[in-house]
């Protein structure tokens, strides 16, 4: 349960003064609900004034702030003209005070002639003019506030100003609780950081990296300690060891021999499953590089056991795939496998229902399906997740309630995800990697091209669809924007069919998922050979026969998104993907940005790049999702202080008590502060 000192904070915005419903629309645009969002909606820049007692030439281009005398007003002889109200300083020098439009009125009014003001805004020249267009603050010397010499910026939705959003933010912090200090003392005096309300109050008031760095720590801190108390918890509950004898193992049929990297991974595996505390394994791994293979032999060391494994993938059309490779690989031997999606109804569903309650299924592969409570395991010793971050906590959870015991959870993904990122986004999470690929697998050819040659680009896609074989076309929007000149993929799509006719489908993240998994059997079974498509182009569906992709705008995606669909052609030996950038020429920034694509296939290394250039949720596959792991922390501040933070909670945990002692009923506050104490139940899972 919240503590009551926290209440004050997620009052709604609505019990602040001034709030009515006009203006909690575009408040809640912008994502502040409750009084503690707007305490932590930083500024996104400043304004810094200088005051001045003389309107001077070495001043323009500066914002200044200086008292005016008023001394004539002039209004243009049309609508369109400016209104320009002339003042002067102490010594005699004229500013005009600019207006457009309807302001002009206003600002007869509210300068009045002899009117004494002060006024702040940016210096131009225009002409032999030194003007101020529409002065940001007017005020008549003692009363109302004076123009302050550093303002915060923020972000604004429309209907919002910003000294309107600033006023709300004073009233936010105004409410702001003393609270106990969370963070280890002498990491607290070695970094000089200010106590949690102070810093949340100067972070309004002046530009600090050091209040923003300590605004951060507390988000990451109570996001680790979360991880360890859900660890710790699944650490304490009753797991079933898994100890196989290879008898299905060694029988297994593989198309190439495990890689060195392959093989540790299932060593660690192992070593998780035979413990009777439940297994928390991240996989990670490149397009390719075989973690269906190392989670296939998993499920058979359950298997071996007596146990039953459940595969779960986020689309029928994956599940589907998962389930045919599964039934090749596994032919003759004595295992059955059976599949469960929401398409299966009736006598079907009844069937698997029934082998999974007796125990006659050994392996069930499904979506979400397998979580329905109907669903029930004779002995689920192991889930393996594919994709895992296309599912939700609670969805983790119920499956994690199927076995008699807690299954061992094994979760898959194709986003190479940087080391300070794992950990700051999966700390509860052993993680293993493949980094080395099967042999034969041919490297992708990568260009780059300029936009203007997309003529003979299509003639290209021609000759490729003549030969017989498929192509992926993948745009970064859905429709046409005003404020972007870049292909939708709607619209391309519309075009492509004037040369290609039905040969052409569409898919994109509007569509729902039956529609898009029919778009996807039909490119993947071969009755349509040009797939355009937004990045919702599924992981893992194997299209064999579609080795060359196109990817628009290329500059509108980070390079491990790039890397990732350029994992998605086919396996043949000449596998393309044509990298095109907007512009008649690829302008050097972006041919150095995109020269690593040409360089490596190596998905850890291009992640590691990509996190220097692009926000945290991108890379986890979230921002789409509206799933962005940190509000406050930058990724610059994820990899400078996780290791800390990390730290931080381990010591809390293991020397300062937990959160039974002083330091830990602080801790507590900030777990519900930052809305992680849902995660410390349910948190990947646990």
């Amino acid at each position: 349960m919240r503590p009551d000192i926290l209440n004050p904070l997620f009052a709604e915005v609505s019990s602040l003064k001034g709030v009515g419903p006009g203006l909690a629309k575009p408040l809640d645009r912008l994502g502040l609900e409750r009084v503690k969002d707007l305490a932590y909606h930083f500024p996104a820049n400043w304004t810094y004034r200088k005051t001045v007692s003389r309107v001077d030439e070495a001043d323009v281009g500066q914002n200044i702030i200086v008292t005016l005398t008023i001394v004539d007003q002039r209004s243009g002889g049309s609508a369109r003209a400016p209104t320009r109200i002339y003042g002067a300083d102490t010594e005699g020098q004229y500013v005009a005070l600019t207006y457009f439009g309807r302001n002009g009125a206003w600002a007869r009014k509210q300068l009045p002639m002899g009117a004494t003001r002060i006024v702040s805004g940016k210096l131009e020249r225009y002409g032999d003019t030194l003007q101020i267009v529409h002065p940001d603050h007017v005020a008549e010397p003692g009363h109302g506030h004076a123009p302050a010499a550093i303002e915060p910026v923020y972000p604004l939705s429309e209907g919002l100003t910003n000294g309107r959003l600033g006023q709300l933010v004073v009233q936010a912090v105004e409410r702001l609780p003393e609270l106990p200090e969370w963070i280890e003392p002498s990491l607290l005096e070695q970094r000089k950081w200010l106590g949690w309300r102070e810093a949340l109050s100067a972070v309004h008031c002046k530009d600090s990296a050091e209040v923003r760095d300590r605004l951060a720590y507390d988000e990451l801190f109570a996001n680790q300690l979360a991880m360890r108390l859900v660890r710790a918890a699944m650490d304490k509950r009753r797991g079933t060891p898994v100890q196989g004898d290879g008898r299905l193992t060694g029988q297994l049929r593989m198309p190439f021999d495990l890689t060195g990297a392959q093989k540790r991974v299932i060593g660690e595996i192992e070593g998780d499953l035979i413990q009777g505390r439940p297994m928390l394994r991240l996989l990670q791994g490149d397009v390719g590089s075989g973690k269906t293979m190392v989670a296939l032999h998993a499920l058979l060391r359950a298997v071996e056991a007596g146990f039953q494994g459940a595969l779960l993938a986020p689309t029928e059309i994956l599940a589907r795939q998962h389930f045919a490779n599964l039934q090749a690989s596994l032919s003759g031997l004595p295992v059955n496998v059976a599949i469960l999606t929401g398409r299966d109804k009736g006598r079907v569903r009844e069937s698997v229902l029934m082998g999974l309650a007796d125990g006659s299924i050994d392996i069930l592969v499904g979506t979400h399906a397998i979580f329905q409570e109907a669903v029930t395991y004779k002995a689920l010793a192991l889930a393996v997740i594919d994709e895992q971050h296309r599912f939700g906590v609670s969805q983790r959870l119920m499956l994690s309630k199927k076995g008699s015991g807690v299954p061992h959870l094994l979760v898959m993904t194709a986003t190479p995800i940087p080391r300070t990122l794992a950990l700051a986004a999966y700390g509860e999470m052993d993680v293993s990697q493949i980094d080395e690929m099967p042999p034969g697998r041919t490297p992708v050819d990568t260009r780059v091209l300029s936009q203007g040659r997309l003529p003979e680009l299509i003639d290209g896609v021609a000759r490729h669809l003549a030969s017989g074989k498929q192509a992926y076309w993948v745009c970064p929007l859905v429709e046409e924007s005003e404020v972007s000149d870049l292909a939708a993929a709607e619209q391309r799509a519309a075009e492509l069919k004037l040369r290609f006719g039905d040969q052409v489908a569409v898919i994109h993240g509007r569509m729902k998922g039956p529609e898009k998994d029919a778009v996807m059997e039909a490119f993947s079974s071969g009755k349509t050979r040009l797939l355009v498509a937004t990045t919702v182009i599924e992981v893992g569906v194997d299209v064999p026969n579609a080795s060359l992709m196109i990817i628009e705008a290329a500059d509108r995606f980070g390079l491990a998104q790039l890397h990732q669909l350029r994992g998605r052609v086919g396996r043949g030996t000449e596998q393309s993907v044509c990298i095109l950038v907007r512009g008649e020429s690829v302008s050097e920034t972006a041919r150095a940005r995109l020269a690593l694509m040409r360089e490596t296939n190596d998905g850890f290394r291009i992640a590691e790049e990509d996190l220097k250039l692009r926000g945290a949720g991108e890379l986890l596959g979230t921002r789409q999702s509206g799933e962005t792991p940190f509000r406050v922390a930058t990724n610059e501040q994820v990899r400078e202080l996780i290791g800390a933070a990390s730290a931080d909670a381990r010591l809390l945990l293991e020397r300062d008590g937990g959160l039974d002692s002083p330091r830990g009923s602080a801790a507590r506050i900030a777990l519900y502060l930052f809305e992680r104490d849902a995660g410390v139940a349910t948190l990947r899972g646990g």
